[in-house]
C-alpha cells in the first residue's frame, strides 16, 4: 500500500488525530499547491489543483497541528465532488 494510499485510509476513518501535515501530503499527491493568501492571511490557506482547477480553503490548525472533525470532512466532500476518491 503506498503512502497517499494510507493517508487516505487513515482521512477516511475519521481519526481525532489527522494533522495538517498529514492532509498536505494528501493534497500533494493528488497534485494539489498549497497557497498562502498574503501576509494578512493569517492561517487561511488554500489548495489548488491546476488540473481541474479546483481549490480547497480551510484555515490552519492552531494551536495544535490537529485538524478538526468538520475540516477533515470538508475535505473528504471535496475530493468526492471533485472524483478523487472514484479513483482508488
Amino acid at each position: 500500500m503506498s503512502r497517499k494510499e494510507k493517508l487516505l485510509k487513515r482521512l477516511l476513518s475519521l481519526p481525532k488525530d489527522f494533522t495538517y501535515n498529514e492532509l498536505k501530503l494528501l493534497l500533494v499527491s493528488f497534485n494539489y499547491i498549497e497557497y498562502t493568501l498574503g501576509k494578512t492571511s493569517g492561517s487561511r490557506v488554500a489548495f489548488y489543483n491546476k488540473s481541474n482547477n479546483h481549490i480547497i480553503r480551510l484555515h490552519k490548525p492552531h494551536p495544535s497541528n490537529i485538524l478538526k472533525r468538520y475540516q477533515i470532512n470538508l475535505i473528504i466532500e471535496e475530493l468526492n465532488k471533485n472524483g478523487l476518491l472514484n479513483e482508488r
